[in-house]
Formats: structure tokens, C-alpha cells, sequence
């Protein structure tokens, strides 16, 4: 298919630019929990909140996916979502107090949101030959960004204040945002395509099941690593480090995924190698809390970085046509999305009533085997 849109290479580096803003709001509250704690007086079940919110507002974004694209196309719809994270960052140098937090988490949510339900279906309408290694890309980003974001976090809270730490991390949505508008003089004189509705995949369910748990363990793990080890008594600003560590191998393994994903037409073996390394470092967690942080940041990253990626592709996977990937992704990520926001917040109940998150390993642990029973059912289409 012929269209004005950049040639692959060049929307590959700008997809990796937008990933790569679509997580620090998320990944550089945890290392400052302790600051938040005792300065704002945050508890459990409100820290709880600056994750699981913005990830309810992710799915209810996804779930609009389709409306979103009749409204306001793929490419500007993803402006206005970096304009939103943007904004979000930038307001929370005026204040810090829980209510606002939770607004501008609110705020960031609704931009993420946006911008994961219409630049995957752009990538299938507009890239379909490239669509496994461009969303393998696009979701490295995701994860480098918040790598970045949990190592500066607690070094920038001490040098500008903690004001400002939340407020910077605006910027690079900015900088993404102006290359991204380069995508709308090349499409302005495009028309919008209209498609008839297309029907979900018979696996939607499962897709969506799967995502949603996969997700959980990613949004745990992003918000209560650190305090995980800052309670074991690691340093704030080291709890921070161990969780860019943990990232970055989610960014190694995602980009592992990315060159070899086109040489397993059935994904099937390659989810069950990665949900075993993943329930193995969430055991790490559960037997040795906070004592084996290299084990388990390997076991961990290089198991949620690839499943991520992975999750994805397998969804476009049982899409059989750009019409039908829009409305499958949408509804898998929206209700992924909601599925995945309890996990944060079951740990913050339970962080306030036992003051312990092996629970919350364990409830996740039964999570993955289910995973593994989906995953043996994902067979694709031309199976």
C-alpha cells in the first residue's frame, strides 16, 4: 500500500521517540516513594493510585481507539496525546499535593492512552509488511523511557528539588511532539479512510485476558520494585538504579524480540520461554526479598521486556485485516488495561494492612501460570 507517510526506517526512530515518553510519569514515582511518603504524606493505597489511575485511563483510552481515529485520525490524535503528557508533567511543579498528583495522573493516563490505542493501528494500516518489528520498537521505547526515568529520578529530585524532577520529565514529550507534527503536513492532505466495522477475533477474550495479566506484572513491578528494596534498606537513590537495571534489560530483551520475532511464525514456544523466566524472578522475589537484586532483575526484565513486545505482536497476529487490527487492539489494551491497573493497587492495600508485598508476588505468580495455559492456545490465524 502507497501512502505519503516516511519511509520505515525513519518512522521506526520517531515510533521509538514517542515510546520512549510513554512511561517516566509512571516509573519515576517509585524510587521517590519514601520523599513522598514523608513529605506529602502519601500512603499505600494513594501511591497505589499514581499508577493504577493513569492505567485506567490507558484502557478507557484503548477501549475509545476507534472513535479516536474517526475523530481525529491516528497521527493527530497522537499530538494531542503527547501534548497531554506533557501538560501533565508540566503542572506538577505548581504542586505536589496527593489531590493534584492524582489529576495530573489522570491527565498523563488520558495522553499514554491515546497515543498506545492509534499509533499501533497507524502501524498496521500504514506499515503492515513491518508491523512485528515496528511494535517491538515502539514498545523498547516504552520501556528505555522509563529506564531513564527511574535512574534520574532521585539525582535530579536532590539537585533541582522534587518539583522540578516531575516537571522535566515534560520535555522530551515536547521535543517528541515536534517531531511527530512533521506527520501532519504529510498527511493534512490525506482523507481520513473510513472502514466498515470489523469483528473481533474469536481469541479476542483470551488476547485480552493475556495482555491484561502480562501488563499487571509490568505495572507492579514498575511501581513497587523500589519500595521493595528500599524496605529491605536500599538506599532510595539505589532502589532507583536497581529499577533503570531491571528496565534496561527489558530494553535488551525487547530488542532481542525485535530481531528475532520474524523467525517464529507461531509464537507459542517463545511466550512459554518467557513467562518461565518471568515466574522464576517473581519466586525470587517471594523467597528472597530484596537479598538477590541481579537474579532477579535478569528473571525479571528479560521476561517482561520480551512478553510486552510480545503480547502485542500476537494481537496483531489475529488480525487479518488494518480495520480488524484497529478494533482488536482497542479492545485487547482497554480491557488489558483496566485488568491490569488492580495489580498496583491490590499491593498498596496490602503494603498498608501487612507493611509486606510477598502476597502480592505470590497473587502474581498464579497470574503468569495462567498466562502459560493461555499462551498454549494462541495459535495463529494461518494455523
Amino acid at each position: 500500500m502507497k501512502t505519503s507517510s516516511p519511509l520505515p526506517v525513519i518512522f521506526a526512530l520517531t515510533a521509538f521517540l514517542v515510546g520512549l515518553n510513554l512511561r517516566p510519569v509512571l516509573s519515576a514515582v517509585g524510587p521517590l516513594f519514601p520523599q513522598l511518603k514523608s513529605e506529602f504524606g502519601l500512603s499505600g493505597i494513594q501511591f497505589s493510585l499514581l499508577t493504577t489511575l493513569p492505567v485506567i485511563m490507558m484502557g478507557l483510552a484503548a477501549l475509545g481507539g476507534p472513535v479516536l481515529q474517526r475523530r481525529t485520525g491516528s497521527v493527530r490524535g497522537v499530538v494531542v496525546g503527547l501534548a497531554l503528557m506533557a501538560l501533565a508533567c508540566l503542572l506538577r511543579k505548581f504542586s505536589l499535593s496527593s489531590s493534584w498528583l492524582i489529576a495530573t495522573a489522570l491527565l498523563a493516563g488520558t495522553g499514554i492512552g491515546m497515543v498506545q490505542a492509534l499509533l499501533p493501528a497507524l502501524i498496521k494500516q500504514d506499515y503492515a509488511r513491518y508491523s512485528a518489528t515496528l511494535m517491538s520498537l515502539f514498545s523498547t521505547g516504552i520501556m528505555a523511557g522509563a529506564a531513564v526515568a527511574a535512574a534520574t529520578a532521585v539525582p535530579l529530585s536532590s539537585a533541582i528539588g522534587i518539583e522540578n524532577t516531575f516537571a522535566v520529565a515534560g520535555l522530551p514529550a515536547l521535543l517528541a511532539l515536534g517531531v511527530w507534527g512533521v506527520q501532519i503536513r504529510r498527511s493534512a492532505a490525506q482523507p481520513m479512510r473510513q472502514h466498515r466495522a470489523a469483528r473481533l477475533s474469536g481469541h479476542a477474550w483470551l488476547l485480552m485476558l493475556f495482555f491484561g495479566i502480562g501488563t499487571g506484572a509490568y505495572t507492579l513491578v514498575l511501581a513497587w520494585l523500589p519500595p521493595l528494596y528500599i524496605q529491605a534498606g536500599w538506599s532510595a537513590r539505589s532502589s532507583g538504579y536497581i529499577l533503570a537495571g531491571l528496565t534496561l534489560t527489558e530494553v535488551v530483551a525487547g530488542f532481542m524480540v525485535t530481531a528475532l520475532v520474524h523467525r517464529f511464525p507461531d509464537r507459542r514456544g517463545l511466550l512459554i520461554m518467557v513467562l518461565m523466566l518471568l515466574l522464576a524472578g517473581l519466586v525470587s522475589l517471594i523467597v528472597a526479598p530484596g537479598t538477590t537484586p541481579i537474579l532477579s532483575t535478569l528473571l525479571l526484565g528479560a521476561g517482561i521486556g520480551a512478553l510486552f513486545p510480545l503480547s502485542l505482536t500476537v494481537t496483531l497476529d489475529h488480525a487479518a485485516t488494518p480495520s480488524e487490527a484497529g478494533r482488536l487492539l482497542a479492545f485487547v489494551q482497554g480491557g488489558g488495561y483496566l485488568l491490569a491497573a488492580l495489580m498496583p493497587f491490590i499491593a498498596g492495600v496490602v503494603q498498608d494492612q501487612t507493611d509486606s508485598l510477598s502476597t502480592a508476588w505470590g497473587i502474581m505468580s498464579v497470574g503468569v501460570i495462567v498466562l502459560i495455559a493461555i499462551a498454549l492456545r494462541l495459535r495463529p490465524l494461518n494455523k
